[in-house]
């Protein structure tokens, strides 16, 4: 991943509000939320939530699709994904033979 592509994802989940909204859509999977119902679960305001939806758009977070007069919103589940890979691509780089960050956190709460 480029690293002015990852730097805008990370941007665009710096807001508290923006960062409810993808936690919603994420909860929601991927048949996806209407902006009505986002707003029935964050409690934004429809003008506020619509600029997020519009920033977290431009940032490739969050796939809108027209369906009749609503608009869907999906959590673009790959691009969250690559976006913890980024961060979690050079996990232990220093340290020979680490286990996978991931794996060695279930074993912990095991």
């Amino acid at each position: 991943m480029d690293p002015e592509v990852a730097a805008q994802g990370f941007a665009a989940l710096g807001s508290e509000a923006r960062l409810q909204v993808v936690l919603t859509l994420v909860k929601a999977g991927k048949t996806g939320l209407t902006v009505g119902d986002i707003q029935s679960r964050t409690g934004m305001a429809a003008s506020t939530l619509a600029h997020h939806l519009k920033f977290l758009s431009s940032a490739g977070l969050v796939n809108q699709e027209k369906d009749g007069r609503s608009v869907i919103n999906r959590a673009a589940f790959d691009h969250l994904e690559n976006l913890a890979g980024y961060i979690l691509k050079e996990c232990c780089s220093d340290e020979n033979g680490c286990a996978d960050p991931l794996q060695e956190r279930e074993l912990i709460h095991d």
